[in-house]
């Protein structure tokens, strides 16, 4: 299903887990300054992860922020939060007041093309609170999103705008995976940040 204009509130999973869109959290004008802004102040860095003993530098990059130094660990690679820049805690405000919850940290991703994607993953990791919400906020290019139930298989995708809000939450990493999929159409850049509960 490709979905645009609906209820924030509305469960986007059919089961085992809860999954809500936010289309415009922010005005277009908010989204390119914000975009700029995240473009050219955070401390970008290619990512590095270690998958089937294979140690592989992505052309994706990443940035990890929080209240600490919180030492964040993913497909056998950590890394360090570093301390929260004006525009970071301006999002977390806007992200924190939409979702009614609080976060302590935020993992950026910036994907300079539709050639760099995200493969089939949850983001449960022992160092994240169990269940507790996470919630992503887009910026640049639209890009397609899906998620697949892990015993089912079924597949659910919708279209990540500039300047929405997706909030995944209750027992959605425990039964469902999700990815951002190859687009080579796609020639300009997309930014996301994912506010997170570390423990």
């Amino acid at each position: 299903m490709d979905l645009f204009d609906y209820d924030p509130l509305l469960n986007l999973l059919p089961y085992d887990g809860e999954l809500n869109y936010f289309s415009c959290v922010l005005s277009h004008k908010e989204n390119d300054h914000y975009l700029k802004q995240l473009l050219n102040t955070i401390k970008w860095k290619n990512d590095e992860v270690i998958i089937y003993g294979k140690h592989i530098t992505t052309k994706r990059k990443v940035a990890w922020y929080g209240d600490s130094d919180y030492a964040y660990t993913y497909s056998n690679t950590t890394k360090n939060a570093l301390s929260w820049t004006k525009d970071l805690l301006e999002l977390k405000s806007i992200v924190e007041k939409n979702t009614n919850t609080v976060y302590n940290s935020c993992l950026l991703n910036l994907y300079h093309n539709g050639e760099e994607a995200m493969g089939w993953h949850s983001d449960d990791e022992a160092t994240l609170d169990k269940n507790a919400s996470i919630a992503s906020l887009s910026f640049g290019a639209q890009r397609k999103f899906s998620l697949k139930h892990k015993l089912s298989r079924q597949t659910i995708s919708l279209t990540l705008e500039a300047g929405s809000l997706l909030v995944m939450k209750g027992s959605t990493q425990s039964h469902w995976v999700h990815s951002l999929p190859k687009m080579r159409n796609i020639q300009s850049p997309r930014v996301n940040l994912t506010f997170r509960t570390f423990k």
